[in-house]
């Protein structure tokens, strides 16, 4: 999941700075005006200062409880040296949050990928102290090592998996700089919902884990719209796509709809899954025009699926005509 921001110029030639020299400790990044930009390079008065020396007194007087960063550290001797850390606080503005989450895999990717030995995602600002770190690594380290021939066999067996279930993905690039991961399975859904054969339903999801869209397994065909609002998850949000078959003033209709709801009792979950609805709504409906040909006739985002009646979709298929009633001038007084 991506934003479409792109990496500045000024960022690439701050990054390369970084790079070129091992003087420099890290890079602070922000987002502004649309596009990835450099704050301030890190640069230890004394070039053989410890990690968590460095990481004490040049990182944390840049840590704010109330505002997101991006943090290029060099934490490494050999390469990649580098890990790219998003620290997103909690308290930060809701559209700021929204926006270093979706962006971070960009910033990542536009500076080279192959130069960064991890990232990380921090919503504290004590996740970003020398004790913090310490306990990333003991929590990494806690993962027991596999021998080449236990990991071969674990990539086998995700594959076998994978294909028995139907969730192997494909990335779907809507532009430059924005490309979705959506399951096969959920591609092939959309594309027999435009076909018009075998469904009138499919409703998507989004996997946390993998940051990817994903077909709901449900084999329901609902005939109705309170048929169909009974399939709907009433407390996780879901993207629906559904062929309304009904019959109108005599003539029969099948117009496209669009569901996107979005439980209150869903806000309890972690907030960067809770983001990435919204901001994946879009994109949804860009696949499911590009990919399969569907362009939804009318569109519905409500928190909870009993909001949507049939009388509701109704009323907005077949909006009433304000009939205008002819001007009369008043008569005079008298005649």
């Amino acid at each position: 999941m991506q934003s479409g921001i792109s990496a500045s110029q000024e960022l690439v030639a701050r990054f390369n700075d970084l790079l070129g020299s091992d003087t420099h400790f890290g890079l602070l990044a922000t987002i502004s005006s649309e596009q990835l930009r450099p704050l301030q390079l890190l640069t230890p008065s004394s070039p053989s200062g410890a990690f968590a020396s460095n990481v004490e007194s040049l990182l944390q007087p840049h840590i704010k409880p109330d505002e997101a960063l991006y943090i290029i550290l060099r934490r490494y001797t050999s390469a990649p040296a580098l890990v790219a850390v998003t620290y997103v606080p909690d308290t930060a503005p809701v559209r700021q949050k929204m926006l270093f989450a979706a962006t971070r895999l960009t910033l990542v990717r536009e500076l080279g990928s192959e130069h960064f030995r991890e990232t990380l995602f921090a919503t504290a600002a004590h996740e970003l102290t020398p004790a913090g770190f310490e306990k990333h690594d003991a929590h990494t380290a806690m993962e027991a090592p596999l021998t080449e021939e236990e990991r071969s066999l674990g990539e086998v067996r995700r594959a076998e998996q994978e294909a028995g279930m139907g969730t192997g993905t494909r990335e779907i690039h809507l532009s430059k700089h924005m490309a979705t991961p959506i399951a096969e399975a959920a591609l092939d859904a959309l594309k027999e919902l435009a076909a018009g054969d075998r469904r009138s339903l499919v409703m998507l999801k989004i996997n946390p884990k993998s940051e990817s869209v994903e077909l709901v397994p449900d084999g329901a065909t609902p005939s109705s719209i309170s048929e169909l609002v009974q399939t709907i998850s009433p407390t996780e949000p879901r993207f629906t796509f559904y062929r309304f078959t009904h019959s109108h003033s005599g003539a029969e209709s099948s117009p496209l709809l669009f569901l996107y709801t979005c439980p209150t009792n869903f806000s309890t979950k972690a907030i960067k899954f809770r983001m990435m609805y919204p901001l994946m709504k879009r994109a949804v409906l860009s696949i499911a025009e590009k990919e399969a040909g569907l362009q939804p006739e009318r569109k519905f985002e409500v928190e909870d699926p009993s909001e949507v009646t049939e009388q509701v979709v109704l009323e907005e298929l077949y909006p009433k005509v304000e009939v205008k009633k002819a001007f009369h001038r008043p008569k005079r007084p008298g005649r």
